[in-house]
């Protein structure tokens, strides 16, 4: 039997569940993140322990297939780290892309994420400009004043072309943002996405098309607040345990 939660933040909805060692859990997160024939969600997060850190992680996308880094995930993690007593309300983990800081009070989470990378200022396609932002794993983004549709084929293509997630902004009269996402590993269009959110408002903070602090709203309408601090992007909005329950493997 497998003790899991599962964890909802922002409109991304991961299975949480902690072990004692690494092994290869592709299989395991193909089952569980099904949503015909498992529990349903975008990625499963297993906590393990670490000699320096508070805990470190294995992100397994919907396919199996692993990620170095999630935002909506980093935050749900750490809420599900604080409440089962495996780190304190502030804390330090340990992802693919790096050491996330993260820290938890009541609902509300907020990660540090790892340094932002801009790849490629240049590129070209469908007639929109997109930059290319690693902000732990690899984001393209354009920014067009009508978002309602999103173009899933061309995004689709893009993301194999590039090997990136695609992101579609806009910027509202208020300064704060609008971000739709198309995530490599659940190969669709998803309610949120941390570091596409994060990558979207970097470049929108370059291009100094809103302040270094600003609102995000993606496709779920939920509120995201993030900022850039000494070049940290910071990442913070509500995490909802949905339920807990155990797994007969």
């Amino acid at each position: 039997m497998l003790q899991i939660a599962k964890y909802c933040a922002s409109g991304n909805d991961f299975v949480i569940f902690h072990a004692f060692e690494k092994v290869d859990r592709s299989e395991l997160a193909r089952l569980l993140c099904d949503r015909q024939n498992g529990i349903g969600a975008d990625g499963l997060i297993v906590l393990i322990p670490h000699e320096e850190h508070d805990f470190e992680w294995e992100f397994y996308n919907a396919d199996g297939s692993t990620a170095s880094m999630c935002g909506n995930g980093s935050r749900a993690c750490a809420h599900y780290a604080y409440r089962f007593g495996l780190a304190p309300k502030r804390m330090v983990f340990l992802t693919g892309a790096g050491v996330i800081k993260a820290q938890v009070e009541g609902a509300m989470v907020q990660s540090d994420l790892t340094p932002p990378v801009i790849v490629n200022q240049e590129i070209m396609e469908n007639g929109m400009k997109w930059w290319l932002i690693d902000t732990g794993v690899p984001h393209l983004i354009t920014f067009d004043s009508d978002i309602d549709h999103f173009d899933i084929e061309l995004a689709r293509t893009l993301r194999h072309r590039y090997n990136a997630n695609v992101n579609i902004a806009s910027v509202n009269p208020d300064g704060t943002l609008r971000v739709r996402t198309y995530e490599r590993g659940v190969e669709d269009e998803t309610l949120a996405c941390g570091t596409g959110m994060a990558a979207s408002f970097y470049r929108a903070v370059q291009e100094k098309m809103v302040e270094d602090k600003t609102r995000v709203f993606p496709k779920s309408g939920e509120t995201l607040y993030l900022g850039l601090e000494e070049g940290v992007i910071t990442f913070k909005g509500e995490v909802k345990g949905v339920f807990e329950t155990l797994w007969r493997l």
